[in-house]
């Protein structure tokens, strides 16, 4: 291939038309590249940079190619075309500039697409974090429909046990206290089960460490998200960072946000399914306090009318293990791919890494610890470049905290998973001792109780299981240690001035 000086003066000898060579700040405007085809410029090679009704100025590599002329003509709707010429990886340099790209990225690897992106997935993770505080407050209702049930069932074993008498003046309210207690925990749940029909799924997915850009694709009401191919070129274009203009950086900047923003969400959806799981344990385990009661109350008295009661009891709670267990299912799922999530991006290196101290150094077996040590490369804000590396290693920080709470959401659902286990178990354990103690014990029931005193078991060592690795994890994590220091962020004023707070153990 000739050399570009060359080229330039083949085409200057060739065509009477001005020559363009690549410069950042030459770019067409985005209303313009917005009525075209990026992709379709580059594969044609020309470039519209100034458009209006009846004529237009384009760069193009062959001005007497007639077709392609022509074709330009017809694509801008103008007859008047004013051409300037330019060579062809200049061209290309100057469509990829204009729609915002790095060398042979995707039309969607622009900065305003991916922030687009992003936006979209910060409302994601905002419905996540409101979906997750809805079953919060389920779980607190389903509490507070246990409570009532505990005091239904005092007063109906105070009266079926003593009559009607003048201990009704206790059993009546409280009776009439459980049952408003129980409308209310109910109330709390309902909402709570329609919200978890509305969960989006976005559940991780392999990704390649090389260069890819995140899509959205409108699919009916929804965005369907895909990646672009990897590129394999983007590698080595980045290991030579310091070669990079402040444009290309950012443009590498703002990918590394959609990646990490999109790590976020991932991990928001595994948490808030990590959540309704743990709302699931708490229904079941309010099924299995129906259920336990019931069963005691049909084994304890005899045949009558409150039987009716007591078989409600047992088929209410039943009914509430079943849907219990669905909701457990999927969070199982999600907790099991969560901490393999979290144990994969916890090895990555993260953009800090690959820029501070620059591969580039590596490469030409420099050492990096000149540049550490330099100014330049002290974190802070220095312009727009600056700026958007501050906000790529604040998002890098944000992303380690996200790991964290999902490690810490697993390890709550392990626990809450040793809570239903308890919860079993004691039904089943109370069960076998109370009706042995008193002589009224059966095979059938006997073999009852042992399965739920096993199943107990079964699921408080699971449980354990669970949060075992959840907590060494966390032990090993920065932001876990005896003392600790949280910055409050005021970007009004340099970074040195900003108030600190030291946390000390005993906090």
């Amino acid at each position: 291939m000739l050399h570009k000086h060359q080229q330039i003066f083949s085409l200057t000898a060739q065509y009477p038309y001005s020559i363009v060579e690549y410069e950042e700040s030459l770019t067409a405007s985005q209303s313009i590249l917005r009525r075209l085809h990026v992709d379709r410029l580059r594969q044609e090679l020309w470039l519209p940079i100034a458009w209006d009704a009846d004529s237009a100025e384009v760069i193009v590599c062959r001005p007497d190619d007639a077709a392609l002329i022509e074709h330009i003509r017809n694509t801008l709707g103008v007859q008047e075309l004013r051409l300037r010429i330019a060579t062809p990886e200049d061209l290309q340099r100057l469509i990829e500039n204009s729609a915002d790209l790095n060398p042979a990225f995707p039309a969607h690897g622009g900065r305003t697409p991916l922030a687009k992106v992003r936006t979209y997935l910060a409302g994601l993770r905002t419905q996540y974090a409101a979906q997750r505080t809805q079953f919060a407050r389920s779980r607190t209702g389903l509490a507070l429909a246990r409570t009532g049930l505990t005091f239904i069932s005092i007063a109906v074993a105070f009266l079926r046990l003593f009559g009607a008498g003048d201990l009704l003046l206790f059993e009546i309210p409280l009776l009439i206290l459980g049952i408003l207690a129980i409308i209310d925990g109910v109330l709390w749940y309902l909402p709570a089960r329609r919200e978890s029909l509305r969960i989006q799924s976005y559940p991780p997915y392999p990704m390649s460490d090389e260069y890819s850009a995140l899509e959205t694709k409108k699919v009916g009401d929804r965005l369907h998200f895909q990646r672009s191919p990897t590129l394999a070129s983007a590698t080595p274009l980045r290991q030579n960072w310091d070669a990079l203009s402040p444009v290309e950086r950012r443009r590498f900047l703002a990918n590394d946000r959609t990646n990490l923003a999109e790590e976020r969400t991932i991990l928001a959806y595994l948490r808030v399914m990590m959540a309704k799981a743990r709302t699931g344990l708490a229904f079941g385990r309010t099924g299995v306090a129906f259920a336990g009661i019931g069963i005691g109350f049909v084994r304890k008295f005899p045949p009558g009318p409150w039987s009716v009661f007591d078989w409600s009891l047992i088929l209410i709670g039943f009914l509430m293990v079943v849907e219990g267990f669905l909701w457990y299912r999927p969070g199982r799922h999600a907790a099991n791919s969560a901490l393999e999530a979290v144990r994969q991006n916890w090895e990555k290196s993260g953009p800090w890494d690959t820029i501070f101290p620059s591969y580039c150094l590596y490469t030409r077996n420099l050492d990096p610890m000149v540049e550490v040590h330099a100014p330049e490369a002290l974190p802070g804000v220095y312009a727009t470049t600056g700026l958007a590396l501050e906000r790529t290693t604040l998002a890098d920080k944000r992303n380690a905290m996200s790991r964290l709470r999902t490690i810490m959401a697993r390890s709550r659902t392990g626990l809450a998973f040793i809570r239903t286990g308890f919860s079993v178990m004691t039904v089943g354990a109370v069960l076998f001792i109370y009706f042995h103690f008193v002589g009224h014990a059966h095979l059938v029931w006997t073999v009852f109780d042992l399965i739920l005193v096993a199943i107990g078991l079964y699921l408080i060592a699971d449980g354990f299981h669970w949060y075992w690795p959840a907590e060494r994890i966390k032990r090993r994590s920065p932001y876990l240690q005896k003392d600790f220091e949280i910055a409050d962020a005021d970007y009004s004023i340099p970074q040195s001035a900003w108030k600190r707070t030291l946390y000390h153990d005993e906090y």
